[in-house]
């Protein structure tokens, strides 16, 4: 039995397979989305770590409180790559299956 959605033909029972194929698709299209993000946290993370680095030599009455700045955004930025890696295999595993 077919029938009609927004112009293309379904069969009922090819409608689960599609479903799941749909699914997958967002799945894959999303971690790929948290992928790209984190690439951008991280890189974001790591040139205001090299900012403070800068501002610490620059300013040497401040320079604990820009070191600490770095280490926390230093620390950002490696969360986040660790973050982009996981979902970098999240998004393989999501087009495998």
């Amino acid at each position: 039995m077919a029938h009609h959605f927004l112009g293309k033909h379904h069969k009922a029972g090819g409608e689960a397979a599609e479903a799941s194929k749909v699914t997958d698709w967002r799945k894959e299209k999303h971690h790929k989305h948290m992928e790209q993000l984190a690439q951008l946290g991280a890189t974001a993370a790591g040139a205001y770590a090299m900012h403070e680095k800068h501002q610490a030599k620059k300013d040497p009455g401040h320079a604990h409180s820009h070191k600490v700045r770095e280490g926390v955004a230093a620390a950002v930025a490696v969360g986040s790559t660790g973050f982009a890696f996981r979902e970098h295999h999240e998004k393989k595993d999501a087009k495998k299956h």
